[in-house]
């Protein structure tokens, strides 16, 4: 998941594993009830340790991406259910034929350091993000905007800047884009595009220890490995002010122990449910539940030079007969305790776009017999010997170890071959691992969206301009026929001529499998009793600004 993603993009990449409860609502009103009254509480909150520094562009996962969001206002943001309000933007507004969008920024808004926020405080960090010399995992995110691939070299200057972006004044920019864009208005309220203030050029690795935002909180302290701290911005100008003192994000590597805490009042809010409570937490007299129908996206993804799995007949010929291997149902209800949904797409059930009738997604299901069949012919293009393995790796901290057990199981007793598992102790030390391309086998991932489109699920995850290195294409997929799928979506004169490009390209993932759907997993979690204003939002996280106890 993502500590899903980055999701925010990785998601991907990956959080806590969070199960999903279909069907059923939060256990009492106080558990999604807000207040309007504002209070110097701290609240603290389940955290985790981020894969990077602090630093917006080049955070897509949600230990880092959580606080993040926090620290910095876009130019849009989101209500709960995902729809976007314009925040540090005034307007923003596109020409006949969507290239062009000129964005206007509303007056008075500052960083935390008291240095104003203008259109260079996103051109810049827009352009700095772009810049492959600056290894930032968002790059991709702005493969849209003209002038992208002239900084997509090696050996451009740091401080290259997008051509695509002009600088009228200090409140107007204007942004011109390779193609046509419908989606470019939401998309800009990703993490990615928040704007960075001077300073960070300066010493960027330093900013990303102790960063300086614009959002509803200040950066305090972070202590490594145990918690990142932030206190109410009382200059804040948006839409989502704080109405607590600040929230401390406590750094947990076991969902059980961060249970335990809330139910002993030691832990305000968390946002995942381990496996051990999924089938009791809404019983539970000791904590407020909630449970309600979420965005994330669950997975495990083929590396595409994978020996035997890389995308040729072969390879396709055993990542299909792994995923019709694969028990979903019984691993939803025995392990999850009844409490997922076996994935049918690659989006998620809440996202605009999704299809439960895609051609193809009877590779999802488990089919014994024809999962043997193919691999049988898998094997007359090139045996599988008695030496080799199906290894699927995971982090060990986040509460996946019974499912990917549960995998690794039924593929084996399906196929009759060597299966196991390979867990990595955090979620930090897994996720660089797959930054770095080391991890030599089957890995988990999932995703967790950034903006409520099934654009986010794709583009960011399997199209070639966010592999190697560039985005959270980690597998490192690439097909040109889906590419111009999604630059036909792009193009689109409406949403839902859009979304029928995006489930043809579903389609095609469907038949290459560069990762294999396992579940979706719902917005659910745990509040303390006496906390008020916990509810979950369209991202599965809660809503950190309204909580109050």
């Amino acid at each position: 998941m993502k500590k899903v993603s980055r999701l925010s993009y990785m998601a991907a990449a990956g959080s806590a594993l969070a199960l999903l409860l279909s069907g059923c609502g939060g256990s009492s009103s106080t558990s999604s009830s807000s207040t309007s009254a504002s209070t110097n509480e701290v609240m603290n909150v389940y955290g985790c340790e981020p894969q990077n520094p602090l630093i917006p562009a080049n955070t897509n996962e949600n230990c880092g991406g959580n606080p993040i969001d926090l620290l910095f206002a876009k130019l849009v943001t989101f209500d709960t259910k995902g729809n976007a309000k314009n925040e540090v933007a005034k307007s923003i507004t596109a020409n006949a034929d969507k290239t062009v969008y000129t964005i206007v920024l509303k007056s008075g808004w500052k960083f935390s350091d008291g240095t104003p926020v203008t259109s260079e405080s996103f051109t810049k960090a827009w352009s700095y993000a772009a810049d492959a010399t600056n290894a930032q995992v968002n790059a991709s995110f702005f493969s849209l905007i003209k002038g992208y691939d002239a900084l997509s070299g090696k050996g451009t200057a740091s401080d290259a800047q997008l051509s695509g972006l002009k600088v009228n004044s200090d409140t107007e920019f204007t942004v011109t884009l390779n193609a046509p864009s419908s989606i470019f208005p939401t998309m800009v309220g990703y993490t990615a595009y928040a704007p960075l203030p001077t300073s960070f050029y300066k010493d960027p690795k330093a900013f990303g220890e102790k960063p300086v935002g614009n959002g509803p909180y200040k950066f305090k302290s972070w202590t490594h490995n145990q918690s990142i701290d932030l206190v109410k911005n009382a200059d804040y100008k948006g839409v989502q002010p704080a109405k607590n003192g600040g929230v401390d994000f406590k750094v947990y590597t076991d969902p059980d122990a961060a249970y335990a805490d809330v139910q002993g009042g030691n832990l305000d809010v968390l946002e995942t449910i381990p496996s051990s409570d999924t089938q009791t937490f809404q019983t539970d007299n000791t904590v407020q539940a909630y449970n309600k129908a979420g965005s994330v996206f669950q997975s495990f993804t083929f590396p595409s030079t994978l020996t035997h799995f890389k995308l040729d007949k072969e390879g396709r010929l055993r990542r299909a007969a792994v995923s019709m291997s694969i028990d979903r149902k019984t691993i939803v209800s025995k392990v999850l305790g009844g409490v997922g949904t076996p994935a049918v797409d690659y989006t998620s059930p809440v996202t605009p776009g999704y299809s439960d009738s895609l051609t193809g997604k009877d590779v999802l299901s488990y089919n014994p017999t024809e999962a043997k069949k193919l691999w049988k012919e898998a094997n007359a293009i090139a045996p599988w010997s008695s030496s080799d393995k199906l290894t699927f790796a995971y982090n060990a901290d986040g509460g996946a170890k019974p499912v990917y057990d549960a995998i690794a199981n039924s593929v084996k007793n399906t196929l009759g071959i060597d299966a196991e598992t390979n867990p990595y102790a955090t979620f930090s030390a897994f996720r660089q691992a797959i930054t770095d391309r080391k991890v030599t086998s089957a890995f988990r991932t999932g995703w967790q969206a950034d903006y409520p489109s099934a654009e986010d699920y794709l583009t960011p995850l399997y199209s070639s301009s966010a592999a190697d290195g560039n985005g959270s294409n980690d597998g490192d997929y690439k097909n040109p026929a889906f590419d111009a799928l999604l630059a036909k979506a792009d193009q689109a004169s409406s949403t839902a001529d859009a979304n029928k490009y995006y489930q043809q390209a579903e389609e095609l993932l469907l038949k290459d499998l560069p990762a294999v759907p396992l579940y979706y997993s719902n917005a659910a979690g745990v509040a303390a009793k006496g906390v008020k204003g916990f509810v979950l939002n369209w991202k599965n996280v809660p809503v950190y600004q309204n909580l109050t106890k």
